[in-house]
């Protein structure tokens, strides 16, 4: 009995430690986004401190940086770059963010 209390609490930190891990990882501080217009280098980290919900920006339970395997790729999923302007210049009009075309796309 004393074996399986000792290795169900070692699993359980382990388990911890692990979800500790993953929380703490919150995506890399800065985006580089490929655009015909100019690419758009987006500041993830400084979003990610005004906006504590990830699922503002990303659906629940798809990894990050995944926008492009379905948006633009499936046929049921509008396009990325509709996706990409109706969420942000809708948030930047909320929060007086920039919204004319050259304050994200940069040549």
């Amino acid at each position: 009995m004393k074996k399986i209390l000792t290795l169900i609490a070692a699993v359980s930190l382990v388990s911890l430690s692990a979800l500790t891990a993953i929380a703490e990882n919150k995506g890399p501080e800065e985006i580089k986004i490929p655009a015909s217009m100019g690419d758009i280098t987006f500041n993830h980290a400084k979003h990610q401190a005004s906006i504590t919900d990830c699922t503002t920006c990303h659906h629940a339970g798809v990894e990050a940086g995944a926008c492009k395997s379905c948006h633009g790729e499936k046929p049921e999923a509008p396009k990325a770059k509709k996706v990409f302007h109706q969420l942000c210049k809708d948030c930047h009009e909320k929060e007086s963010g920039p919204t004319k075309c050259k304050a994200c796309h940069v040549k």
